[in-house]
């Protein structure tokens, strides 16, 4: 365990969260047009040649950023390799080989342009020792190294911004809004069958080198063992495991993930924690703050080496309250001070950041360079200042204002529903309920 620790620190000592430079190939050995795709190009990406994304419902897009009106194929249709060789995936590599933008891909762009470090930035960053793949043009080979499916949208929570879609509690809420379904069942399953998602990827398991465990809640998800299980009986304990997770749950049946994660090389888990206390427990509804503190206590003493960080949304709801949420858990010695990593909300509109109208920006803005200054001396790889940084810059470049109503009328239905005030658990954002 000690070897791995120093592995470990000797990649972080390294590493740069803002750098496009490749972690796993020397630039000097790639070619110029190599070189020029994975660290200099605006559109080109390698996720189309080492990636499927599967949304619980079965639409496919090239990655979990994808735009929802541009699906690249449906697994309850057809195969993964089908979809590998479809026409829409081809045309996308086609568009990237050109160095052109593609429709899929505007979500990383809006974030390159406020300075976050994009999806595709990272994976080009991660993945760009598979540039060879590219050679083989806009039909490769069938060889995924890169997972991310949700199997299915089973979920212990039902957050705010998120919908029935990916989560399994919405959907009475859902139906109790509108008056009707959402056009799919409560519990929904990507492929064409129970097992058939597992049945097509358990063949690529000799060629995985990451998986993306998210949900739904995949902590919670039989499958997400059945993988665990697997690579553990092949003893590919150097596949990277990378979770977004809410973390309320730590222990599924008579399995405790804790003891699964003491055994691989490289896990790390981006705890989807927006808040803390009631705070929390409104935005992320069904949190329970202390099983939340409990699990992270116990983390601690079962697998400290373990990478954690918590990723919250920032949105409206916690732009006012992350760094207050951060500095808490370092002071406890939950977190190191860059063991945060910010994703910015992006969708729906009417929860973005960037709809507070510009005085209560400026407010938000203050507050976080503060937090920013307080972090300057310890976060020494700019993980936490970069995920602040963009988010100042995000708040000042757009005006949102326009989705405040609509913002309003989501709130009245879910506190209906629910039985709850928001405004009275957030009354920092009181001012916006004047907004109609």
């Amino acid at each position: 365990m000690s070897e791995r620790n120093d592995k470990m620190k000797e990649y972080y000592r390294k590493y740069d969260y803002n750098s496009r430079r490749p972690v796993h190939v020397d630039p000097d050995d790639l070619t110029e047009q190599q070189r020029y795709r994975l660290m200099e190009s605006d559109h080109f990406c390698m996720i189309p040649w080492t990636h499927i994304h599967g949304f619980p419902t079965g639409e496919a897009y090239p990655c979990c950023l994808g735009e929802m009106e541009y699906p690249i194929g449906n697994m309850r249709e057809n195969s993964l390799e089908e979809i590998w060789h479809g026409d829409k995936y081809t045309g996308m590599r086609q568009q990237m080989l050109a160095d052109k933008p593609c429709v899929e891909c505007t979500r990383c762009y809006e974030q390159e342009k406020n300075g976050f470090f994009s999806m595709r930035n990272s994976h080009n960053k991660h993945f760009g020792h598979h540039i060879g793949k590219v050679d083989q043009g806009i039909n490769p080979e069938f060889n995924i190294v890169y997972w991310d499916i949700r199997f299915s949208n089973q979920c212990n929570l039902k957050c705010r911004s998120c919908g029935p879609m990916f989560s399994s509690l919405w959907y009475d809420d859902h139906v109790a809004m509108y008056g009707k379904d959402p056009g799919h069942k409560r519990i929904e399953r990507a492929g064409r069958t129970k097992t058939d998602i597992w049945e097509q990827m358990e063949p690529q398991i000799d060629n995985i080198e990451q998986i993306y465990f998210a949900g739904g809640e995949p902590l919670i998800m039989q499958e997400h063992y059945n993988i665990l299980k697997e690579l553990v009986r092949r003893e590919r304990f150097d596949v990277r495991l990378i979770y977004n997770s809410n973390f309320q749950k730590t222990t599924y049946k008579d399995l405790d993930v804790l003891e699964y994660w003491k055994l691989f090389e490289n896990v790390s888990i981006g705890a989807s924690l927006d808040a803390m206390g009631p705070r929390a427990e409104l935005i992320r509804a069904g949190t329970d703050w202390n099983e939340v503190m409990r699990n992270r206590e116990r983390m601690l003493k079962v697998c400290p080496e373990v990478d954690f960080y918590i990723s919250p949304t920032m949105s409206i709801m916690n732009v006012f309250h992350v760094h207050d949420f951060h500095r808490d858990w370092v002071e406890r010695g939950f977190l190191k001070h860059s063991d945060l990593n910010v994703n910015i909300l992006q969708s729906p509109e009417w929860y973005r950041a960037d709809c507070l109208p510009q005085h209560m920006k400026q407010d938000a803005i203050a507050q976080i360079k503060e937090h920013m200054d307080w972090l300057e001396p310890y976060d020494t790889v700019k993980r936490a200042i970069n995920g602040f940084n963009s988010t100042v810059t995000f708040l000042e470049a757009n005006d949102n204002t326009q989705y405040l109503a609509k913002f309003n009328d989501m709130r009245r239905l879910l506190d209906g529903v629910r039985d709850e005030d928001f405004y009275a658990t957030l009354p920092e954002l009181k001012e916006l309920a004047s907004y109609e």
